[in-house]
């Protein structure tokens, strides 16, 4: 427990750093080495990604029980900090959420306030208190994880009126509750972002999203730093990275061609 507490304060210190954390977003004991080697202090996983090398879809169509598994996998095969999307929580309680999360040997988690049983986003105040049953449990276990606080507003599939406003005023109550951080996923503009980080107390996490891709680009690493934002995660990113890699290699040997 004394190792966890430790990585959990590493993790939490490293979201107030001179510069903002990026973290790698992971899927497997492979690609957790692979990031660690690279010099990065903390890692992320990535339900989707997860899910996929899992043979499921995204949004806890895998079951917790393999997604927590997963986790587990790639926190043995690291010495620094692990933060896990558990997405929703999969319907699990907030002492079980925490459990299972040290369980795992994970010191942060990622919990989304999309409804994954429904068609849109979970009631404001009963996300909040979801989190607070969290913070609580953790305080409980003694060990101080790092709750990011997801806010679903930019999420293209959800019907907000406004994105921004409703992202402020979630992420303050979330705060409020016990969060640590607040991740409005698919945030991507200057005059947003901005927003974002002045109008809420505390890290705010951005997902960098490149150009090419059917969304709105974020600015680059530089960018998003100098907008102050203190946390950078890549999503499904890498895994897609690697996925091409494999596909390439794949079709030079079906064409008869070196694969390296």
């Amino acid at each position: 427990m004394v190792h966890a507490v430790t990585l959990a304060t590493t993790l939490r210190d490293l979201h107030h750093a001179d510069e903002p954390l990026l973290l790698p977003n992971v899927w497997d004991a492979a690609s957790a080495k692979a990031a660690e080697g690279a010099g990065f202090p903390a890692l992320a996983t990535t339900s989707m990604s997860v899910a996929l090398s899992l043979g499921y879809a995204d949004n806890e169509a895998a079951p917790a029980d393999e997604m927590f598994a997963a986790v587990a996998r790639i926190s043995r095969a690291v010495s620094v900090p692990v933060t896990a999307d558990i997405e929703a929580g999969y319907g699990l309680a907030a002492d079980e959420v925490v459990d299972r999360l040290l369980s795992a040997g994970a010191v942060g988690c990622n919990l989304e306030d999309s409804d994954h049983g429904g068609a849109g986003m979970v009631d404001a105040t009963a996300q909040a208190d979801r989190l607070a049953a969290v913070r609580a449990a953790a305080e409980a276990a003694g060990v101080p994880i790092v709750i990011n606080a997801r806010v679903d507003s930019f999420v293209p599939r959800h019907q907000v009126e406004d994105r921004l406003g409703e992202a402020l005023r979630r992420g303050r109550d979330y705060l409020a509750a016990g969060a640590d951080a607040v991740f409005p996923i698919f945030a991507a503009t200057e005059p947003d972002i901005s927003a974002l980080v002045e109008g809420l107390p505390a890290p705010v996490n951005i997902a960098y999203i490149p150009a090419g891709l059917p969304l709105p680009a974020t600015p680059g690493l530089a960018g998003l730093a100098n907008l102050g934002v203190r946390r950078v995660s890549f999503g499904g990113g890498l895994h897609a990275a690697a996925e091409r890699a494999l596909h390439s290699a794949l079709t030079a040997i079906r064409q008869g061609e070196n694969p390296y």
